[in-house]
């Protein structure tokens, strides 16, 4: 059987509460009220059609949801942030009414991050890992968030222009360890933060590939994991499939993820993903192995 999960990482420090990890990742629900993302751009753009698909998301299991209001694949244009406000903003006031899940705002903008705060977020989701605009630190920590610190490297419009390093792992163990240091000098405590290597973001198939079956080397800095490896562009290289058909693919990386004890999937088919772990779990709990 696979080794127990880790014992000291066990609860995420949000605004206003905490969050606690089981023996299953918790499912991060992706929900992008934008035009342009890669695989659901412009399918929620309403602000009445993004919260019946938020709800719908926890009714399929999501535990967290995650709202971004700018496209973040690459080569995407970056939006103003008058428009990232228009986006998300009512968006999240909306489902902090009807849904207790906590809401992450992914965005790299301070001024952004502050106003999903004000508006019922709990959890500041930051692909660059708090650097494009540090001030959104001193947001994080006054506001008491959650915070997602991402690995990116370059800028969505840069990131996959031949993305090299020495050591992909190591790198970005590297990286990452640097972060949670100006983070916790910054004043923003420990438990508050978790930690995403950012699938894709800055990283050939081959890279993705060695960061997904070596997690243990990033949960070695104490900090929660969280994936996002849904639907994307490694897994249509790997499998040969275009976006719309790369749900099972992302069933099949979530479980190899679980088996290594990753904190958090941040998921767009969540009842796939649901489904496909419990009945997992179900098996491989009671499996004994032999010599």
């Amino acid at each position: 059987m696979s080794a127990e999960p880790p014992t000291d990482s066990r609860r995420w420090l949000i605004r206003g509460g905490e969050i606690r990890f089981g023996r299953l990742p918790l499912l991060m629900g992706i929900l992008n009220v934008t035009p342009d993302s890669f695989s659901d751009g412009g399918e929620h753009a309403s602000v009445d059609a993004a919260v019946a698909h938020g709800l719908r998301l926890v009714e399929d299991g999501a535990d967290i949801l995650d709202i971004g209001g700018e496209s973040t694949r690459p080569n995407s244009e970056p939006v103003s942030e008058a428009e990232e406000l228009r986006r998300v903003v009512p968006v999240i006031r909306e489902l902090a009414r009807h849904t207790s899940a906590p809401i992450s705002i992914d965005t790299t903008k301070a001024a952004v991050a502050q106003a999903a705060l004000e508006a019922g977020a709990a959890i500041v989701n930051d692909i660059s890992g708090l650097t494009f605009e540090p001030a959104i630190i001193d947001v994080c920590r006054t506001m008491e968030a959650g915070v997602v610190c991402m690995h990116i490297q370059g800028t969505p419009q840069t990131m996959q222009i031949n993305p090299q390093y020495d050591d992909v792992v190591r790198d970005i163990r590297g990286w990452l360890s640097d972060r949670i240091a100006a983070l916790k000098a910054a004043g923003i405590a420990s438990e508050r933060i978790v930690l995403d290597p950012g699938i894709g973001f800055g990283k050939t198939p081959e890279h993705n590939i060695s960061l997904l079956s070596n997690v243990a080397a990033l949960q070695s800095l104490g900090s929660p994991i969280l994936i996002g490896h849904s639907r994307k562009r490694f897994i249509g290289k790997l499998l040969g499939r275009k976006v719309d058909e790369r749900n099972f693919g992302t069933v099949g990386i979530s479980i190899a993820l679980a088996q290594q004890h990753v904190e958090i999937l941040r998921i767009h088919d969540v009842r796939a993903v649901r489904d496909s772990l419990l009945a997992w779990d179900a098996v491989a709990s009671r499996i004994q192995f032999r010599r």
